[in-house]
């Protein structure tokens, strides 16, 4: 058993923002499963929305906000993040993230859905450059341990105490060490899960090996609400490329005038949905392209900027360029194909503006929550953004907390003692493989009540033998995974059906309709 002050799930913009606000004050142990630069942060192209131009307001910036949301969110959230976005971006800056400049000022750029220029970026990879600095700074940091190929099993709770307790305290983690093999309960006075996205549910996801909602599957296993996963985003452009998977064509390639077209006739279909054409949000534009891509028997779509000049296209997206011509495509020259993929899981752990949970103890920030900014539907550059203000928001309430924070009691070991070595580890992969192609199908873009309900019979089919499963055999990551994807379709399909209209994401052919009140899904356990 490891002890610290605080114990943080995830290394990405959220984990690390925590930790390092964290770090003056107490011991800070950051478990990540696999590489610590694993998470969705290193993978973000766009960059951070914030109200830094002379003309734009912070009222420009909720309302876009709350626009795009279709009215699911909450408006103190909203302001609470978008009035912290401009320090967020100065703590950056001191550690060293080169945002682009233009002329001494930051260069600020346009994304679907925004009124005014305010991402601040760093070329097309501002997730990487973020993310490196934010290591940078935890590594040099004394109060702060990171321990990589940790995959986090289960929070330990009051009934993990060997004096066993019903308070639902939340006092760690269990995690698997990948190299060895064994299971560590590693404790402290509060836990942060900064685990991400759940988009590994899906058969076709930008989000990285990793996201397959862990922290979500834990804390709602732990007995915290969650709210909202029936609101999952759809990236509109994911590069269709049977060697590559999940590489994404960013939102700025259309922001700065790339046009949609048929990839036979070539007719541009954009305006036939959405006056704001290929500017139109992400919802409408994802269903713009999964409407043409099934309506045609396509496999993808075009787009296509190389009616641009050829150094305005490599000089803005210089990594993306270098990508595709080794792939064989000239962006300046010739459309890129693209399809609609899951890209950011909008629900989640229930959180107030503290990152608080219903646990005590348990505090969560970034993707895995549903903090109220999103809404049903997650505006551009919002998501980094949610990961700073809320990493620092829970790591400042522990501060202030701290005399509150009881050390941790004496908790048993992780037990395993009647469990052996699969010998079944085909039943993984076919589970696995089997759930991302059924939701991909059934609970994608567009939904159907019957295509839900074919959804949650195979859940209910499979959770007994997953269940089984665990019970028998020796933890893998592979198996921790599985337990955890199959939890989050369910939580996902469960909230789905609960919706009866088409509100942001959740869009249904049996209820077209909006309702006269938005109101969250939120599930109790």
């Amino acid at each position: 058993m490891s002890e610290y002050d605080i114990i943080i799930v995830g290394s990405g913009a959220a984990g690390l923002t925590a930790a390092i606000a964290l770090a003056d004050h107490c011991r800070v142990l950051v478990l990540a499963k696999g590489e610590l630069t694993g998470g969705s942060t290193a993978w973000a192209q766009g960059g951070i929305a914030a109200v830094l131009d002379a003309g734009d307001t912070f009222e420009n910036h909720i309302e876009d906000t709350m626009v795009a949301g279709a009215g699911l969110n909450r408006r103190e959230t909203v302001e609470f993040v978008v009035e912290n976005a401009p320090h967020a971006i100065e703590r950056l800056i001191e550690m060293g993230v080169p945002f682009n400049k233009e002329a001494e000022a930051l260069h600020l750029t346009r994304e679907g859905g925004h009124s005014h220029r305010r991402i601040v970026h760093v070329d097309d990879a501002t997730g990487w450059a973020v993310q490196a600095a934010l290591l940078k700074t935890a590594e040099a940091h004394p109060n702060i341990t990171l321990l990589p190929g940790q995959a986090c099993i289960d929070l330990i709770t009051g009934r993990h105490e060997e004096r066993y307790s019903g308070s639902g305290r939340v006092w760690g983690v269990y995690a698997l060490d990948e190299k060895s093999g064994k299971v560590h309960a590693h404790v402290g006075r509060a836990t942060i899960l900064a685990s991400g996205g759940a988009g590994r549910v899906y058969q076709f996801s930008t989000a990285p090996r990793g996201a397959t909602g862990d922290g979500i599957a834990m804390a709602w296993r732990a007995g915290a609400r969650v709210s909202n996963m029936e609101m999952m985003q759809f990236h509109p452009t994911c590069l269709y490329n049977l060697e590559v998977k999940n590489f994404l064509i960013t939102e700025a390639v259309r922001g700065e005038g790339g046009i949609l077209k048929h990839p036979v006739t070539g007719h541009r279909y954009m305006p036939d949905y959405d006056e704001r054409a290929e500017l139109a949000p992400r919802d409408i534009v994802a269903r713009a392209n999964d409407d043409q891509i099934k309506r045609f028997g396509l496999d993808y779509v075009h787009l296509d900027i190389s009616h641009k000049d050829p150094d305005f296209v490599a000089g803005h997206f210089p990594n993306i360029y270098e990508k595709l011509l080794t792939l064989g495509i000239d962006m300046t020259k010739q459309p890129i194909p693209v399809v609609p993929a899951q890209h950011y899981t909008c629900g989640g752990i229930l959180i107030d503006l503290d990152g608080r949970t219903d646990l005590p103890g348990l505090y969560a920030a970034g993707e895995c929550t549903e903090s109220g900014l999103h809404g049903a539907n997650r505006l551009a550059s919002n998501s980094l953004l949610e990961c700073f203000v809320f990493g620092e928001a829970a790591a400042k309430h522990i501060i202030r907390c701290w005399d509150r924070l009881e050390p941790p009691p004496a908790i048993r070991p992780w037990d395993a003692s009647r469990v052996t070595d699969s010998d079944e580890e085909v039943v993984i992969k076919q589970n696995w493989t089997e759930i991302r192609r059924f939701m991909w199908n059934y609970v994608g873009i567009v939904r159907t009540t019957k295509r839900l309900e074919r959804a949650q019979h195979r859940i209910q089919m499979m959770t007994g033998e997953v269940e089984d499963y665990y019970g028998h055999f020796r933890v893998t990551t592979d198996l921790i995974e599985l337990r955890n994807l199959l939890q989050c379709a369910e939580l996902i399909v469960r909230s789905a059906l609960h919706r009866k209209e088409s509100r942001g994401l959740h869009y249904t052919l049996d209820y077209p309709g909006l309702l006269p009140k938005a109101v969250d899904t939120v599930l109790v356990p």
